[in-house]
C-alpha cells in the first residue's frame, strides 16, 4: 500500500508519491548550435521534456561577451538538500563554476 489516504482502495494521492529528482541538462538551440538549460526534473521524464525548475544554463559555443555558464547556486543547493541528484555532466560544470569563481 503506497499511501493510506483512501482506506477503501488503498490508493494514495499523486502528491504522496516520492519521485527521484535529478538536476540535468536539457538541450535547446539550433542544429549545430547547442544550448543547454540546467533543470531540476523528475527522472522519469524525457531529457528535453517537462521539468520542475530551470536552475541555470550552459552555452558550450559561447564567444565574445556571451556567458558560458550561469548557475543559481541558491536553488541548486535547495534541490540537493531535498534529495536531488546531479548528473555527472552537471556535477562537472558546478565544480568548474566554483573553480572559476574562486
Amino acid at each position: 500500500m503506497l499511501g493510506s489516504s483512501d482506506s477503501v482502495t488503498g490508493l494514495g494521492t499523486p502528491t504522496e508519491d516520492i519521485d527521484m529528482v535529478v538536476i540535468r541538462l536539457a538541450r535547446g538551440g539550433a542544429k549545430k548550435r547547442p544550448f543547454f538549460n540546467i533543470v531540476a526534473a523528475d527522472s522519469r521524464n524525457r531529457r528535453d521534456g517537462r521539468f520542475i525548475e530551470r536552475v541555470g544554463f550552459y552555452n558550450p559555443v559561447a564567444s565574445g561577451a556571451e556567458k558560458l555558464l550561469a548557475i543559481n547556486l541558491e536553488r541548486l543547493t535547495y534541490w540537493q538538500q531535498n534529495g536531488a541528484q546531479l548528473s555527472s555532466t552537471v556535477e562537472r560544470l558546478v565544480k568548474q563554476n566554483a573553480k572559476a569563481a574562486a
